[in-house]
């Protein structure tokens, strides 16, 4: 077997191409990948020393759907892949995110997002954490 087909069947067997609900926030998913390791098996370590936790998931929202206040534990990269998604950051403001856009998700600051458009918000997110950080923190009932 050549070295980029094992490569190829390795990132195959990491991955896990399945769509879940996201019981905290988000209702379709399609994760991708969530390891502590790499394609080679060496442990993801932070500089520094702390132990790393990568989670990577499509977050899917069909036209209409607002998620539930939240925040995040864990730094948040996001790519738009398709449709145009409207964050409410509450007193900071509403930021439009459309097809294309990348950016790192607010962090600790509540926030929720929401699809007005007819066409459905896929958003490629790479959750980078560690040490049992939660990676979407929900907003406790008022």
């Amino acid at each position: 077997m050549g070295l980029a087909k094992g490569m190829i069947n390795g990132v195959i067997g990491s991955c896990f191409f399945l769509s879940m609900a996201w019981a905290g926030d988000y209702q379709i998913t399609d994760q991708l990948l969530e390891t502590s390791s790499t394609i080679i098996g060496e442990k993801i370590v932070y500089p520094g020393g702390g132990e790393a936790h990568i989670k990577s998931l499509v977050v899917v929202i069909p036209p209409g759907e607002v998620t539930k206040w939240h925040k995040h534990g864990v730094p948040l990269y996001a790519h738009v892949l398709a449709g145009t998604l409207t964050v409410d950051y509450g007193d900071r403001g509403k930021r439009v995110y459309k097809t294309g856009d990348t950016f790192m998700e607010a962090m600790d600051h509540w926030h929720r997002g929401q699809n007005d458009g007819s066409e459905t918000v896929r958003i490629l997110t790479v959750y980078m954490g560690g040490n049992q950080q939660a990676p979407v923190i929900p907003k406790p009932e008022q």
